[in-house]
């Protein structure tokens, strides 16, 4: 099987590895202080310079999480002009475990879903990750939606 990497440019591949290595660690952080986390964002501004982003806080105090995510993607799409590569994270449940999923876009038309099952420690707070996959998402910015 094709892995996405064959088809996409080395600066797309850097900005992707480039937002997971933000976002994950920020998620891992937040699974560990507070056993969840509400859906959050990042991105790879023009200029290739990274940022953390979050939902507007006018969904009330305990949002869904779909219209979190639904905020974040509209967000991103007024931004899509200043932005090359976005991410969009959240706490799921995946084939009956707990998994941090993360949607990463890049504007080369590069779209994928990563999913990190995890479990949540009876003791310490600590969540132990198992094997992070990878596979061919929908674009939701740049792309048609």
């Amino acid at each position: 099987m094709a892995s996405w990497r064959d088809s996409a440019s080395a600066s797309a591949q850097d900005d992707l590895d480039g937002l997971l290595s933000i976002v994950l660690p920020f998620a891992e952080e937040m699974l560990g202080k507070h056993g969840e986390f509400f859906p959050f964002g990042g991105s790879i501004s023009s200029h290739g310079h990274p940022s953390l982003t979050a939902a507007e806080p006018g969904l009330g105090e305990r949002p869904s999480p779909d219209r979190l995510l639904a905020s974040l993607y509209e967000g991103a799409r007024t931004e899509a002009t200043t932005t090359r590569a976005v991410a969009f994270v959240a706490d799921v449940r995946a084939d009956g475990s707990d998994a941090v999923r993360i949607e990463l876009e890049h504007l080369e038309g590069v779209a994928l879903v990563a999913l990190l099952p995890y479990t949540r420690g009876r003791i310490k707070k600590t969540p132990a990750f198992g094997q992070m996959s990878v596979s061919r998402g929908e674009p939701k910015i740049w792309g048609p939606h």
